[in-house]
């Protein structure tokens, strides 16, 4: 299956979320007969992100959004632990600081946007601005509403700077969001996880949604394009995504630098070291045993 193609939001495209499946899975019937195709999108992932490294002329970003308790923490958790951290990194977005606070909306985002060779991970994002901005009205819609156009133009600068840009809303519905929030009640380990704001915000999911389907017809665009995932099952959301961001990273070019040295000097000066410390060996040897 080509999930970039069945998930993406076309340029344009005018998306009715209640029509979309959160349950879909496709011809998957359950984790574990998926799970050997997500360790094989994993293991690319994982050489490809090397590659990336290395060439160091591109970068990838990565935005996840989504309703409360959709997974975003459980992408970055699965998905990202076997890449290099050294090339590696991710930021969540919350409320902004007082200095944020005093910027234009973008200047956080774009101070954490990836340099060349690296992956970075939004959980949240930008998008926020557009969002939750909206919803709870703390900006009028004169104000977010000409966001739209500055985010697609952000994007765009990016893209031209060699960042591939790759955005997921996980989809999932009310009843499985319910059923998430009562296994944070019920386990002890996700009691942390646990927000007073998780209902009055559940409280707001007609509104959410209606910002969500505004954002995904404004702001896909072919250079920066979204998709939305089916996330009412993990193991499914795990695969799609894993599959869209290995192949995003497989038609990049990437490919090891070219070598800036004279091998075959390189070559000689290892022989000579190696035959140096054998020497070396040999005498210390001769010194033991006497």
């Amino acid at each position: 299956m080509n999930y970039r193609k069945k998930f993406v939001v076309e340029p344009g495209e005018k998306v009715h979320l209640d029509k979309i499946d959160p349950s879909y899975t496709g011809k998957h019937e359950s984790h574990e007969k998926a799970l050997p195709v997500i360790q094989e999108h994993l293991v690319r992932m994982d050489k490809l992100q090397y590659l990336l490294y290395a060439d160091c002329d591109q970068s990838l970003l990565v935005v996840l959004q989504a309703l409360d308790a959709a997974g975003k923490d459980g992408v970055v958790r699965h998905l990202f632990s076997g890449m290099n951290p050294q090339g590696t990194s991710v930021f969540g977005f919350k409320q902004p600081s007082v200095a944020e606070a005093a910027h234009d909306f973008l200047w956080r985002a774009h101070q954490r946007t990836p340099g060349k060779g690296e992956v970075v991970i939004f959980n949240r994002s930008h998008y926020e601005d557009v969002l939750v901005v909206r919803v709870h009205k703390l900006a009028e819609k004169p104000v977010w509403s000409k966001r739209y156009d500055l985010i697609n133009d952000f994007e765009k600068m990016l893209a031209n700077n060699g960042t591939k840009i790759l955005k997921f809303f996980l989809h999932i519905s009310p009843d499985e969001q319910l059923a998430r929030f009562k296994q944070r009640l019920d386990d002890p380990s996700r009691n942390w996880k646990i927000s007073a704001a998780d209902y009055s915000e559940r409280e707001l999911w007609p509104k959410y949604i209606e910002a969500y389907e505004d954002v995904l017809e404004l702001t896909s665009t072919k250079h920066a394009p979204w998709y939305v995932i089916p996330a009412n099952h993990k193991w499914f959301r795990d695969l799609a995504i894993s599959e869209i961001i290995a192949d995003t990273l497989d038609e990049m070019g990437l490919k090891l630098p070219p070598t800036h040295v004279n091998m075959e000097e390189i070559r000689n000066k290892y022989h000579a070291a190696e035959q140096k410390q054998k020497k070396q060996n040999g005498k210390n040897g001769k010194e033991d045993k006497a």
